[in-house]
C-alpha cells in the first residue's frame, strides 16, 4: 500500500464543454455553461472559431436576405456589421474601444489598464469603433456590390477569421 497521494487533477472537459464554453461566453445564444474551469476554457476557445462561423452565417443571412428582397449594397453592409455586434452583446467593439483608450492615453502602462478596465468610453475609443465600423461597412459594400454571394462569403469568413485570434 502506497503512501503516496495521488495527483489531484482537474475532470477532463466533457464532449459539449467546448462548445458550451465558447458559445455561452462568445454569444447570446442560450447555452449554459456547466464548467468554468481551465480546461473547459481551453477547450472553448478551440471551438471560437465555430462560433464567429455561426455569428458570421447570421450575418451573411440578413445581409443576402436585403439584397434579395431589393436592398442597396450599402444597407445589406451595414445590417451585417450590425449581426456581431448584436449577437456577441459588443463583445469585440468594447475590447477594441478599451484598448484604443488605454493606448491612446499615453499613460504608463499601470494607468493604461486602469484606464482599460473603467466601463465608460473615451474619446480615443470612440473615434477607434467609428473608424472601423466605417471601414468594416465600406468593405462590405464594395463585396455586396459585386454579387450577394460574394458579401456573404466575406460577412461569413471575417466573423469566423476573428474568432481564430483565440485559438
Amino acid at each position: 500500500m502506497s503512501t503516496t497521494p495521488e495527483p489531484c487533477l482537474p475532470p477532463r472537459p466533457a464532449l459539449l464543454d467546448g462548445p458550451r464554453f465558447a458559445f455561452g461566453t462568445l454569444t447570446v445564444l442560450p447555452v449554459s455553461v456547466r464548467r468554468w474551469d481551465r480546461e473547459a476554457a481551453r477547450a472553448g476557445m478551440l471551438w471560437a472559431p465555430v462560433a464567429g462561423l455561426v455569428v458570421g452565417l447570421g450575418a451573411a443571412a440578413l445581409g443576402a436576405l436585403l439584397l434579395l428582397l431589393g436592398s442597396g449594397p450599402l444597407l445589406a453592409a451595414v445590417a451585417s456589421v450590425a449581426v456581431p455586434a448584436v449577437l456577441t452583446r459588443g463583445l469585440h467593439l468594447d475590447g477594441l474601444a478599451d484598448t484604443a483608450d488605454g493606448l491612446g492615453s499615453g499613460k504608463p502602462a499601470k494607468d493604461a489598464l486602469r484606464i482599460m478596465k473603467q466601463s465608460d468610453i473615451g474619446p480615443f475609443g470612440v473615434v477607434t469603433l467609428v473608424l472601423v465600423l466605417l471601414a468594416q461597412v465600406a468593405a462590405l459594400t464594395e463585396a455586396y456590390g459585386e454579387s450577394w454571394a460574394l458579401g456573404a462569403l466575406a460577412a461569413a469568413v471575417s466573423a469566423t477569421a476573428a474568432r481564430l485570434a483565440l485559438t
